[in-house]
């Protein structure tokens, strides 16, 4: 199905929900009143009503029957329960998007009554500033157009792509908890800076800007980040002095590390 003229809906205003709802708000792809939001948390509604201008509601079954495309934004824990509340008023001509860490569209379509479309999509928290990084899988009753339509949702919000399902908990280990990742490094590069006498607010700027600089090199060169960083790196220069350092406490080595340790979690929470 097209997006134009359709309605979105989200169920769950949390931390994630409430990104994607302004970032795809600020984006344009729908307008305010067209998007639909419930949660059983009013301060959440309260504030994206004030801020976004959307339609908000305690009670799912509103959510579900006023939007052509409905986002489950709620915790894996608690998936079963709000499908079984929602399923019945879930008819075939609607796409169900679930965002729940770890949940198999299986698991998903089997709570749904049958025929119902599924798209499963792993974004992360940087849909606040229309940066997230989205990987979606679609569902066995769900259409090419279906999986389109996510991905010009998602894309609205960041860059998105299509992958096959078993590879959805590698994308949670490293985009899904990326941001987190990064946030700490961010953060250690100001403060090296602040030791060496750069005020607090000037060290976060260049930080946070080297970071966005480089991911953005990489992206639109396509070069291999060890030829970028071999670009950097002169001879008996400053910058390989910092490599070396990096590499002599494993900065590697973690990195490596959390992404796997993150994508065995997400394949814990399926069980």
């Amino acid at each position: 199905m097209s997006l134009e003229g359709k309605k979105l809906g989200f169920i769950g205003t949390g931390k994630m929900g409430g990104a994607l709802i302004k970032g795809i708000c600020g984006a344009g792809l729908f307008s305010p009143s067209k998007v639909y939001a419930s949660d059983l948390y009013e301060p959440s509604l309260d504030e994206l009503k004030q801020n976004a201008g959307i339609n908000v509601s305690t009670d799912n079954k509103v959510t579900v029957i006023n939007s052509d495309v409905i986002v489950l934004a709620v915790k894996p824990q608690i998936l079963r329960k709000v499908i079984e509340s929602i399923k019945e008023d879930v008819t075939e001509d609607k796409l169900v998007i679930s965002i729940a860490a770890g949940v198999k569209l299986e698991d998903i379509e089997k709570e749904f009554n049958d025929g119902t479309r599924v798209v499963r999509v792993m974004p992360n928290i940087a849909a606040t500033v229309a940066e997230a990084a989205s990987a979606i899988t679609q569902g066995k009753n769900a259409s090419k157009e279906d999986a389109e339509d996510a991905l010009a949702i998602f894309r609205s919000v960041g860059s998105a792509i299509q992958v096959s399902e078993n590879l959805m908990d590698a994308v949670t280990g490293l985009s899904g908890s990326g941001p987190a990742y990064i946030f700490p490094v961010i953060e250690a590069m100001a403060d090296g800076a602040v030791y060496e006498g750069l005020d607090r607010n000037s060290a976060l700027i260049l930080a946070a800007q080297t970071v966005i600089g480089a991911a953005k090199m990489v992206l639109e060169t396509g070069m291999h980040p060890g030829e970028l960083k071999d670009m950097v790196t002169s001879p008996a220069g400053t910058t390989i002095r910092g490599v070396r350092v990096l590499e002599e406490y494993g900065v590697r080595a973690a990195f490596m590390n959390a992404v796997i340790e993150s994508s065995n979690r997400s394949k814990e929470l399926a069980k």
